[in-house]
């Protein structure tokens, strides 16, 4: 149905939105000088509803506007069309790559500012830097493998089933209500199922961003914790993976 040259570009834009508005309101939320600071966890979760919604109805001519290895796999699974999927994926790592430099970008100001005290002049004086890993990939609050894993299997079975069976219903693709329903369900899910790990729920979405972390020359970032990012890109691939069998199984 799509081109694979449209596959690639759109998901490419697609997933940069996505992730500029997602590590965009983290941004906002964790850094010092902005106007966000500490505005909360419903706020993150609706910035990153909004982004799903803007990266998707771009990419939606495109590519369909998956944005998600794990939504790919899904879809996969159900279809048994796998011949694409690489084009997708491909697209989706390089766009998430693309939003969190964005999204670095949008606030250079505020990353450079993050040093002990605040730099020079600061009203923040006697503050220490602040951790900056958060911003662009998910840290679990209680650090247990097998529990973040779990999580993260859950919170996309959550994602992904509901994306498979709004296709059965009828004139909501059609209508764009598909993508729509779509954004509103990431917000629930950020809400109800985020405070454990963070909600990766999608591979690119974590991974991109981090190699970015672990290149950008931010002041104070810390470290970008490689040894748990196997979680929120293992986690996410087998919740796709089941929920892609548990809808065969029962539709």
């Amino acid at each position: 149905m799509y081109a694979n040259g449209d596959i690639f570009v759109g998901e490419i834009i697609g997933t940069a939105i996505l992730i500029l508005f997602g590590a965009g309101v983290c941004a906002a939320v964790t850094l010092n000088y902005s106007k966000a600071k500490s505005a909360g966890w419903i706020v993150i979760a609706f910035g990153w509803g909004f982004g799903v919604m803007a990266g998707a109805y771009t990419a939606g001519p495109l590519s369909g506007g998956h944005l998600n290895p794990a939504v790919t796999l899904g879809i996969a699974i159900d279809t048994g069309k796998w011949d694409k999927a690489w084009l997708y994926v491909a697209g989706q790592m390089v766009g998430a790559v693309v939003g969190a430099v964005l999204a670095y970008l949008a606030y250079f100001a505020q990353f450079n500012a993050n040093v002990p005290g605040g730099g020079k002049g600061s009203r923040l004086l006697g503050q220490g830097a602040t951790p900056t890993l958060g911003i662009f990939s998910t840290i679990p609050e209680i650090r247990n493998p097998v529990a973040n894993l779990v999580t993260e299997v859950i919170g996309t079975v959550a994602l992904v089933l509901p994306v498979l069976a709004f296709g059965l219903t009828e004139g909501l693709g059609e209508s764009g209500t598909q993508t729509l329903l779509v954004a509103f369900l990431v917000v629930g899910i950020g809400l109800s199922l985020g405070g454990p790990t963070g909600y990766a729920i999608n591979p690119a979405r974590d991974l991109g961003p981090r190699l970015v972390h672990q290149f950008l020359p931010i002041p104070n970032k810390g470290t970008s914790d490689w040894g748990y990012a196997w979680v929120p890109v293992a986690g996410p691939l087998i919740g796709g993976a089941l929920a892609g069998l548990l809808y065969n199984a029962a539709f």
